[in-house]
């Protein structure tokens, strides 16, 4: 080290090679590895600036390549789910459209199946008035009821389990844990019973029953625990086979006092 109380002995001086002294020549052996490795830091400490730099911009550039990729798909999600909207509001539209015009008909049917009963329930009391002095005819159409009367029952007895059994398909059918082959299983033996049973071939079910099975997509809301709060078609045809059971009854009465 430097000797500070002795300026003119310090170890560095211009003629110390010339007293013969051999200071300096240790200060430049340390000087000189001292300026490479003060050189190579800085040198070292450049290049890796220049490598952080260089990885820095790497990295925004593929940090912007991903989020303008992830913006691409956002975008393509979006609009598929909108197509996909759009095209599921135009189906339900239809099938609201479709329904309505199903419930009209049978409106219409059945509002025709009530006047047609009211002209026949005239044209019984007409008949009856002109006959009421001939008692066979009396004791026959009492007979005549008392038969049709039980027919009546049976009908509404089987059109009873068919809107049990409409009511649990369409459970099944709304149900999201329930099996879709219980709900194909059962709509294949109310087929079949529409077409074997004599009661059911007489009130022509089958091609109702098609229609049900094709058309009455209605379900209530998620919680819906009540069965007869689904299904909107089925309970219409229901009804229109109610009347006609009921219309039947008359006709056949009819048909019996006519042919006497």
């Amino acid at each position: 080290m430097n000797n500070l109380n002795d300026p003119p002995n310090w170890n560095i001086r211009p003629n110390s090679r010339a007293d013969g002294g051999d200071g300096s020549r240790w200060n430049y052996a340390l000087l000189v590895p001292m300026l490479g490795l003060a050189a190579f830091r800085w040198i070292w400490s450049r290049e890796s600036q220049k490598e952080i730099d260089k990885e820095k911009e790497a990295y925004r550039q593929r940090t912007v390549a991903f989020q303008r990729d992830l913006e691409a798909k956002y975008h393509a999600v979006i609009s598929e789910n909108r197509r996909a909207v759009a095209q599921l509001s135009l189906e339900l539209e239809k099938e609201q459209n479709r329904t309505t015009s199903y419930r009209e008909a049978l409106i219409s049917q059945g509002r025709k199946l009530v006047e047609e009963r009211k002209l026949l329930e005239q044209e019984r009391a007409q008949i009856m008035q002109e006959k009421s002095q001939r008692q066979p005819l009396r004791s026959v159409y009492l007979n005549c009821l008392e038969e049709e009367e039980n027919w009546q029952r049976r009908a509404q007895l089987m059109l009873k389990e068919v809107g049990e059994a409409l009511a649990e398909r369409q459970s099944i059918y709304c149900s999201l844990v329930l099996p879709r082959r219980a709900r194909l299983e059962l709509e294949k033996n109310l087929l079949m019973r529409a077409s074997v049973d004599p009661l059911a071939v007489d009130l022509e079910m089958a091609a109702g029953l098609t229609d049900i099975f094709k058309h009455d997509t209605y379900c209530g809301d998620v919680w819906n625990t009540n069965r007869h709060k689904n299904g909107k078609l089925m309970w219409l045809y229901l009804k229109y086979w109610e009347l006609v059971v009921e219309l039947k009854k008359f006709e056949r009465i009819e048909k019996v006092i006519l042919e006497k």
